[in-house]
């Protein structure tokens, strides 16, 4: 599987309805796209608390020929021509947890630097056990661990169902989720 996430920092006085209404409209369209296990369409809005406004879309690919053929697709093309080319992050997935939250109301992320000497087998494995104890709180979606190797860092998100504590919480405006199902019962 293959994370990948762009973000688009909007001006301080931008009019986030103007993003609400783009993802009404646009959102549905995702819900079969082959190779997609989830995009989750996201805001952050100044007005309601965020440092920034912002809009990003955080993708979990089944795998990476599913991304290339979004980058290379008339979706990408549509996101071009609004906000210009993104910077993409992209992640390998190392650990992939499904609860039984059945929406997704929150995004939330940490990430961390691996450290040069670390066990890249071990890390694996904590975040597996680290996502299967996040995947078994009740409001809890899914957990999605990512590997940056160009600049080492882990970064795991969580989404939530329940607006997470404190500033990390990223509202999700729309879930698609073409492939959950399915990779649930993996």
């Amino acid at each position: 599987m293959l994370i990948a996430r762009y973000r688009h920092r909007l001006p301080a006085d931008y009019a986030m309805d103007r993003i609400r209404a783009r993802v009404a409209a646009r959102a549905p369209a995702w819900d079969a796209v082959p190779g997609l296990v989830f995009k989750a369409l996201t805001i952050e809005d100044r007005a309601r608390g965020a440092a920034d406004n912002a809009y990003s879309s955080l993708y979990l690919w089944q795998d990476a020929g599913a991304a290339a053929a979004f980058l290379a697709g008339a979706g990408f093309r549509a996101v071009i021509e609004s906000f210009g080319r993104p910077r993409i992050e992209t992640w390998l997935a190392v650990a992939v947890e499904f609860g039984q939250g059945g929406a997704a109301g929150t995004l939330s992320e940490e990430t961390r630097l691996v450290a040069p000497a670390e066990d890249l087998a071990a890390l694996r494995d904590d975040e597996r056990g680290r996502g299967r104890d996040l995947a078994a709180e009740r409001d809890v979606l899914a957990t999605v661990a990512g590997l940056d190797p160009d600049g080492w860092r882990l970064t795991r998100f969580i989404l939530r169902a329940e607006p997470a504590a404190g500033p990390s919480g990223t509202a999700i405006a729309h879930l698609a989720a073409p492939g959950l199902a399915a990779a649930r019962g993996r």
